[in-house]
């Protein structure tokens, strides 16, 4: 029996939030805390970044109707639901697609004690567990409150196997975070420890960046993951929208 999945999978990671700029402007300060009151959940895009969801949407837009997205997953953040609502207005998905789903397995990684801290303030505040972190590794290593990568596979496998029974041979746009785009792809490429961190490596996913996939029947006629294209960013160097990316620091507000 062939496996059930999507006709065409994409994962695009939000625009720009104000939390990134907040990051950045820390960082660049050489400041411990990174100065944004509210919650990591509640952190919406920057300006930047509601041009880039945009930009992207028009992409969608350009499409024909027949490969537009049919159904849109969205994380429960903010700038996440900022981004897909975007998308959708700027006419993104098909005439018949309903308004985006929140899905709260799709929501960013949870940093506990490290929240709202640099680099810099997480050595001050907490250097023997950043030790602890170098030694075990960030695919594994889970702060006090928060989640490691393994946390985020294992949530993510359960919304998978949601969206092959609820959505199975449709076209699914999903919008989510940096690790929860690098998670999927380990999951749906079947990767392990040290791919997956070679890619993280290798560069960082870009605000609103475009990964997807189709389902190709393999010589077994079961229906395995392609992947089509990762990192994609001509949707905003067309629309004259800046890509920027965040590198996978200990912190958040991402």
């Amino acid at each position: 029996m062939r496996q059930r999945w999507p006709e065409k999978l994409w994962i695009v990671r939000h625009g720009q939030s104000a939390g990134n700029v907040a990051r950045d402007a820390a960082h660049e300060a050489g400041h411990s805390i990174i100065d944004i009151n509210i919650r990591d959940v509640d952190v919406p895009l920057s300006q930047l970044g509601e041009r880039q969801a945009k930009a992207l949407g028009r992409w969608f837009a350009s499409l024909p109707e027949e490969e537009k997205p049919e159904v849109v997953l969205s994380s429960p953040y903010v700038r996440a639901r900022q981004t897909a609502r975007f998308i959708c207005e700027a006419g993104g998905v098909t005439g018949e697609a309903r308004p985006p789903i929140v899905d709260e397995r799709l929501r960013e990684r949870e940093f506990g004690i490290f929240d709202r801290l640099t680099t810099r303030g997480t050595q001050e505040k907490y250097p023997d567990i950043v030790e602890h972190r170098a030694l075990l590794g960030k695919f594994y290593h889970r702060a006090p409150g928060g989640e490691s990568w393994a946390d985020v596979i294992q949530r993510l496998r359960g919304a998978l196997d949601t969206i092959s029974l609820h959505h199975a041979d449709r076209r699914v746009l999903i919008v989510c975070h940096q690790v929860v785009v690098l998670c999927m792809r380990y999951i749906l490429e079947e990767m392990d420890e040290a791919q997956i961190l070679a890619i993280d490596k290798e560069a960082d996913v870009i605000n609103c960046g475009v990964c997807e996939y189709d389902f190709q029947p393999d010589d077994e006629a079961l229906c395995v993951p392609r992947l089509l294209r990762y990192n994609f960013s001509a949707p905003l160097i067309e629309e004259v929208a800046p890509v920027t990316a965040e590198p996978d620091q200990i912190t958040g507000v991402r």
